[in-house]
């Protein structure tokens, strides 16, 4: 048996070919400006018993027939997080465009769950505007506001404002380092606001591109909760889950 998920985000698509025991295979491609064609690319020559699609364009992609099924996103982080850390009750994912807080149950059902996905602040594309105002990659942001001796906090979290305050703070001779652990300190807060309406359980999982971030990692852990997840491939959780539920979804086919 070999089935896939596949997670269709706004930045990036994710691959996870699954042979109902492990990983056979994992990539990471940039969405672009054609989610179809780059999708197509990723499973060019593959067969699948079962694929299962996930994320902003997952039914795009099922109209065009390269996926058999869908399921959202909160249900593949979910089972995606439960299968890498067992344990696993609450699921942050910090996406290119959305981020959500998921809270499960010891068997991984989804009990609640919080999702941004209408404002940009909080998410990947936030850190990457901040980073551009910085004259900084999004790779460079944390590493730099980890060498902050203190944190200068922004006024707003609006992107179009923000971006604008950074922009005058270091104008106005402010270090660069300090503005980037206030621009951290900001996602923080305002994921921690939803995390408490949500509800926190161990074990923590941290998920999506942002979790590569080591400031993000060590705030988060500091604020939320001691102990945090992250996996080895942050990115590919949600592609994870859509693979094991194209397992289950085989599985009980058989049983009927």
């Amino acid at each position: 048996m070999l089935v896939s998920g596949l997670d269709v985000g706004s930045r990036t698509i994710a691959l996870v070919e699954w042979d109902g025991v492990q990983v056979v295979r994992e990539e990471v491609v940039f969405t672009g400006t054609s989610p179809l064609e780059n999708s197509q690319k990723l499973t060019r020559g593959r067969h699948y018993d079962r694929m299962i699609a996930t994320g902003y364009g997952r039914h795009f992609i099922t109209e065009h027939s390269l996926a058999d099924g869908v399921i959202t996103e909160i249900k593949a982080y979910a089972l995606g997080a439960k299968q890498l850390f067992p344990d696993a009750h609450t699921v942050l994912d910090i996406g290119g465009q959305d981020s959500k807080v998921i809270l499960m149950s010891g068997n991984g059902n989804v009990i609640k769950f919080e999702m941004n996905d209408r404002c940009a602040a909080g998410t990947g594309r936030f850190l990457e505007n901040m980073a551009s105002a910085l004259g900084l990659s999004v790779a460079e942001l944390g590493v730099h506001a980890l060498r902050a001796e203190k944190s200068i906090p922004l006024s707003s979290m609006c992107t179009v404002f923000a971006e604008s305050e950074v922009v005058s703070l270091i104008g106005q001779g402010a270090d660069s380092h300090c503005v980037a652990l206030g621009i951290h300190e900001a996602i923080v807060n305002r994921i921690n606001a939803v995390v408490q309406r949500v509800g926190i359980n161990p074990s923590f999982v941290f998920a999506g591109g942002v979790a590569y971030n080591p400031c993000m990692r060590k705030l988060l852990a500091e604020k939320l909760c001691p102990e945090i997840n992250v996996p080895s491939d942050p990115q590919t959780v949600g592609a994870l889950g859509a693979a094991i539920q194209a397992q289950n979804d085989l599985q009980k086919g058989q049983a009927s």
